[in-house]
């Protein structure tokens, strides 16, 4: 039996995680949101309400709930707010830095004592956070906080890699949900696939590194 943490499971790619990870009768999902939605009722999964990623202390009280190790957590909370150079908008830009770069690191450390050797961290971020990548400008708190995030991630796993824990950077690919505004080249279902993919196949040998739902390793 497996047992896995979502956080961010009531909507678009964290729901779809904790839908396919619950057609597996081998693994015992726990659903983290602040509040579920009728289509994440409907699974057969523990679902924990409540949960907000700028509030450490909902954080913990989530892990109270959760009686035995974590294999795998997943954070897929993330919001992106549109800006510009022409467009500023600096308190959208502090929002972002604290739900996508702060949070990540918040629900880490409210789970870090469930998990154990053989656990594996997946923190979704973004190929707009990578410097190499960014060829366009723009979006500047969404780029700086999957920035951040990624380096919070290699920090991550060279601190955790003793322990036996790896870490696993996954961008989703440009993903059709209501945070695209339903654009994309992919549904949720089949991005959710291949990560699920990429987070049973990858461990300490890869920890650390950035991955595109395809296997592509992306540039920092």
């Amino acid at each position: 039996m497996k047992t896995v943490v979502v956080v961010g499971a009531n909507r678009g790619i964290g729901l779809e995680f904790t839908r396919q990870l619950s057609e597996n009768s081998d693994n015992r999902v726990y659903a983290l949101c602040r509040k579920s939605s009728p289509q994440l009722s409907e699974l057969p999964v523990k679902v924990i309400e409540g949960c907000e990623v700028r509030d450490s202390s909902s954080l913990d009280r989530a892990c109270l709930q959760i009686p035995e190790p974590i294999d795998w957590l997943i954070h897929v909370s993330g919001i992106l707010r549109a800006d510009s150079l022409t467009r500023p908008d600096l308190e959208g830009l502090e929002e972002q830095l604290s739900v996508n770069s702060v949070g990540p690191m918040r629900s880490v450390m409210a789970f870090l004592p469930k998990l154990k050797e053989g656990s594996k961290i997946a923190l979704l971020t973004s190929r707009m956070g990578s410097l190499a990548d960014n060829s366009s400008g723009g979006y500047y708190g969404y780029r700086m906080s999957k920035a951040a995030l990624n380096m919070m991630g290699v920090s991550l796993a060279l601190d955790l890699k003793p322990q036996g824990i790896s870490v696993l950077l996954l961008h989703p690919g440009f993903v059709r949900t209501d945070m695209t505004g339903n654009q994309g080249d992919l549904d949720t279902q089949s991005s959710v696939k291949k990560m699920l993919v990429l987070i049973q196949d990858k461990g300490l040998t890869e920890t650390g590194r950035f991955w595109h739902c395809s296997g592509e390793e992306l540039p920092w």
